[in-house]
């Protein structure tokens, strides 16, 4: 019997990788492994995530905002964030969200757009996870097209007055702060909304059946008054949000290749432990074609995931790489996920194995943060010049 491979060494991806960041990726595969594989399960079933909790912990690891510099920041690379992202989301899709909505939405957004006012006041306390965060952009009727947006802000002296809802908002029932994306008589603008403000609520949405290890929630603004400092000075029209989602879509590129690195982990470990017709099921030859095309979207994503990330820390990576990158690792996470709870037959739809719980998350992370048929739309108007979105 020859020697059995990893995935990584039958692509050699640790040669692609500095020694700091395979340092960083095994650091934070260490602690996902062994703070939060044991209880995700349950906390997956019981629709529960103690996120307050994490958050200190998370920001402890450094991994909270750790690709922006300064105001507590690690300044790391984008490629180590990348990492990051995909060890946190190799565990479960909800954790890789609590910390890509905080650093690389809510977070990048006060760093990128905000006052340095805003910037001192929350970023220190967001980096280590003793406040959270939330971004507000999507609403009940306006999700691909966030220009149609209801939510408005009006001015009253100094002041802003803002009304409105959002909703799917990650971290949202949980946070201190809200980045929150508006209509102003000048155009899409952004707010940082603490909230604890007058007229802010943020009720929980439950009976999800994807991404139930995280909190999701609906902001309601009912004449929310906010002083004029509260707005993001650098922001105007829709650069601003979608200048972030791109930061957050870069972490789902990585994010999403690591779910589909542990279902094909889990499966091929299984299929050596369960014996059918008195031998291995990995040692039939369907079993190894299933495992060998999966390795290969596998490692084809990582290349890829790499490859952004290198374009990314040269400051030359487009909004259309990005959709390239979320496009193809999504869509074949989803697919390896359900190839693999093949494997594993009546087993593989059990929380007793993580297989199911990724195909579940992998539902949502298709559709967030940019559909998969406004990434066909990104990439096709890049390659004929012609946009198709109307």
């Amino acid at each position: 019997m020859s020697k059995q491979q990893t995935l990584s060494q039958l692509f050699a991806l640790d040669a692609l990788l500095e020694p700091e960041e395979i340092e960083i990726r095994n650091t934070v595969r260490k602690f996902s492994n062994e703070r939060i594989r044991p209880h995700v399960a349950q906390w997956f079933e019981d629709a529960r995530l103690p996120a307050r909790e994490l958050a200190k912990e998370l920001g402890t690891l450094g991994v909270l905002g750790m690709h922006l510099d300064g105001y507590g920041c690690a300044g790391m690379s984008a490629t180590a964030y990348g990492l990051a992202c995909l060890e946190l989301e190799a565990v479960d899709s909800g954790i890789r969200s609590l910390v890509s909505v905080q650093g690389s939405l809510a977070m990048f957004s006060i760093h990128h757009w905000g006052s340095e006012e805003q910037k001192q006041q929350w970023l220190p306390q967001m980096a280590t996870g003793d406040a959270l965060g939330c971004f507000g952009l999507t609403e009940p009727d306006f999700g691909s097209n966030p220009m149609g947006m209801r939510t408005n802000a009006k001015r009253d002296g100094d002041d802003w007055i803002l009304n409105g809802t959002k909703m799917w908002i990650t971290n949202g029932s949980i946070a201190d702060v809200a980045v929150v994306w508006a209509q102003t008589d000048d155009g899409i603008r952004g707010f940082v909304v603490p909230t604890d403000t007058a007229g802010f609520s943020a009720p929980e949405i439950h009976k999800k059946m994807s991404l139930r290890a995280s909190v999701t929630s609906e902001l309601i603004l009912e004449d929310v008054r906010l002083p004029a400092s509260a707005i993001l000075p650098k922001a105007e029209g829709l650069k601003g949000p979608l200048t972030s989602l791109s930061e957050a879509r870069f972490g789902i590129v990585f994010g999403a290749i690591g779910a589909a690195r542990d279902c094909l982990e889990v499966a091929i470990d299984y299929s050596l432990s369960r014996d059918v017709f008195d031998k291995p099921l990995a040692g039939y030859q369907l079993t190894q074609a299933k495992i060998a095309d999966m390795a290969l979207e596998v490692g084809k994503g990582h290349l890829l995931a790499y490859n952004l990330g290198r374009i990314k820390d040269r400051g030359q990576v487009t909004p259309e790489q990005i959709s390239t990158g979320k496009l193809n690792n999504v869509r074949e996470a989803i697919a390896i996920a359900r190839e693999c709870r093949t494997i594993l037959g009546a087993n593989g739809i059990t929380l007793e194995y993580p297989i199911i719980r990724h195909a579940n998350n992998l539902e949502s992370v298709l559709t967030y943060e940019g559909t998969s048929e406004v990434h066909q739309l990104t990439i096709g108007r890049a390659l004929t010049g012609e946009a198709a979105f109307r």
